[in-house]
């Protein structure tokens, strides 16, 4: 639900974003009358609302949808689309900035259009929302109501001067970026990913707070085109929570590029001086003072459960949102939760796949529990690391041991075709067995390669039986084969070579 975006109903910034608005929140809406009871009644049409919403609908429940701001929530509006979007025409200018090593001309004068390429940004997000419109919900049989969602009771929502009864209701208000506690911070203006899009004049100096995936998304984009980016990181790499090399292969590329590095830095004040911002970093207690057009902050999300009024219905919840178990119940037997606003881990993925689960749990007695889940997960900068399941530091605090196969992209042979030979692709096993744990990937397709491993854990496919997959010829993928074809020869220990080389000579007799 986007509960902090309304701002961009009142300020297009161009047509683009007057048709977004059209179909994502139409001004003349009228909300219907309630029918009473809902099967299910869910606030915040987002991934994990749009997905519980229709998945409910066609399977036959009479099902209420509420939101109050601009229908596909983070994802469509102010996150993965957008963000996407501006990082591949990044990518364009970045791959045309090292044209001679693929055989071709650097243009002399390279001008980065970055009006263009926002403008670019919303085409692609105004026209991805089509198939979110509030008309096309609404012929799915949903009842689309917006507006302020608020608990009444126990089995009761409020919304537009309306009430709403249901036998299972669902919340998936998402979450909002956290405003880091810096002095002066608010008081000069920041951008974080809600309203970083709105951009239309190319800032000359940005500083990026934050190191983790978004703060090293943005860097690495706002770099490419033309910004001049400081990224300051208080802790001593990036990605705090992913293995040290990947994080490092990060680091190096970041500052290949133009990325000025600050790690063990922290921002500890703003003030605005002249028209510019000025931020003040302590770093082993030597502070420092830089002066930047804007301040970007990528540190943290924070659910959204301010306003709805849970304990009218009995919702506990506290700072890191709804409290649910594991069948994506909250106190209130009634209402469930999913996405954003309840998980540990903020991805779209989640929210659609945690929304699946409430369905069947919520609407047909089913026991699917959120810890079954895999959960791939993938940092979209240039290489990209992705990763499932364990890391080797949790396997081994499970008393698991590990053993762990490595590929480098520079032996993968379209990687090299591709001049895309950063990076690796690390499967985690558990020793003496073929049975995944997990795995990282770091590669210009890590996103995409990483579906394979996750197939697998999900599946109880082993590493042998994934050596065993063919794949086209040539692809990075191959490099998942490669560390299975790894692992299966450590199976030919010295008895079954002696024990092959002795059938092989008898079979020559």
């Amino acid at each position: 639900m986007s509960r902090d975006r309304t701002k961009a109903l009142a300020f297009p910034i161009d047509r683009n974003d007057v048709e977004l608005i059209k179909s994502a929140h139409p001004p003349h809406w009228r909300n219907p009358d309630p029918t009473a009871p809902y099967n299910l009644v869910v606030i915040g049409a987002g991934p994990a609302g749009l997905t519980a919403a229709r998945e409910a609908a066609s399977l036959g429940a009479k099902v209420a949808l509420i939101e109050r701001g601009l229908i596909g929530g983070a994802c469509v509006n102010v996150g993965c689309i957008p963000s996407k979007s501006l990082i591949r025409t990044a990518r364009l200018y970045a791959d045309m900035r090292d044209a001679e090593n693929f055989g071709g001309d650097t243009p002399d004068r390279l001008q980065v259009d970055f009006q263009r390429a926002m403008t670019r940004m919303r085409q692609i997000r105004q026209r991805i929302s089509r198939a979110d419109s509030a008309e096309i919900i609404a012929s799915e049989g949903i009842d689309l109501y917006f507006g302020e969602a608020r608990f009444s009771g126990r089995d009761t929502i409020a919304v537009a001067d309306k009430t709403l009864h249901f036998r299972k209701a669902l919340v998936a208000t998402g979450a909002r970026p956290s405003l880091p506690a810096i002095p002066g911070l608010a008081e000069a203006g920041y951008l974080n990913n809600e309203n970083a899009f709105d951009l239309v004049d190319r800032p000359q100096r940005l500083l990026v707070i934050g190191g983790g995936p978004l703060g090293c998304e943005a860097a690495q984009a706002f770099c490419l085109l033309g910004v001049k980016v400081i990224l300051a990181q208080r802790d001593p790499m990036f990605l705090p929570g992913e293995e040290r090399d990947a994080a490092q292969i990060l680091s190096d590329a970041l500052a290949r590029e133009g990325v000025e590095v600050r790690l063990n830095t922290e921002v500890v004040a703003v003030r605005t001086e002249g028209g510019k911002k000025l931020a003040d970093l302590v770093r082993d207690d030597d502070t420092t003072t830089i002066s930047v057009d804007e301040i970007v902050t990528g540190i943290g999300r924070s659910p959204n459960v301010d306003g709805l009024d849970l304990e009218n219905a009995g919702v506990a919840y506290d700072a890191n949102g709804i409290k649910v178990d594991d069948y994506l119940r909250t106190t209130n037997p009634l209402v469930y939760a999913a996405g954003d606003v309840c998980l540990e881990y903020k991805f779209t993925h989640t929210a659609e796949a945690t929304a699946r689960i409430v369905v069947r749990n919520a609407l047909f007695f089913g026991r699917k529990r959120l810890s079954e889940l895999v959960v791939p997960w993938c940092t979209y900068t240039d290489p990209e690391i992705a990763h499932v399941g364990l890391y080797p530091a949790q396997a081994r605090k499970n008393g698991i041991p590990v053993k762990t196969y490595t590929v480098l992209m520079h032996d993968v042979a379209r990687a090299v075709m591709d001049g895309e030979e950063e990076g690796f692709v690390k499967v985690h096993v558990k020793e003496g067995s073929d049975r995944i744990l997990g795995a990282t990937v770091v590669a210009s397709h890590a996103g995409e390669m990483i579906n394979a491993v996750s197939l697998a854990i999900a599946s109880g496919m082993g590493l042998h039986a994934l050596a065993d997959v063919i794949h086209p010829f040539p692809t990075q993928a191959e490099g998942i084969k490669m560390a299975g074809d790894a692992y299966r020869r450590t199976r030919l220990t010295p008895f079954w070579m002696r024990l092959s080389q002795r059938w092989l000579a008898w079979s020559r007799q």
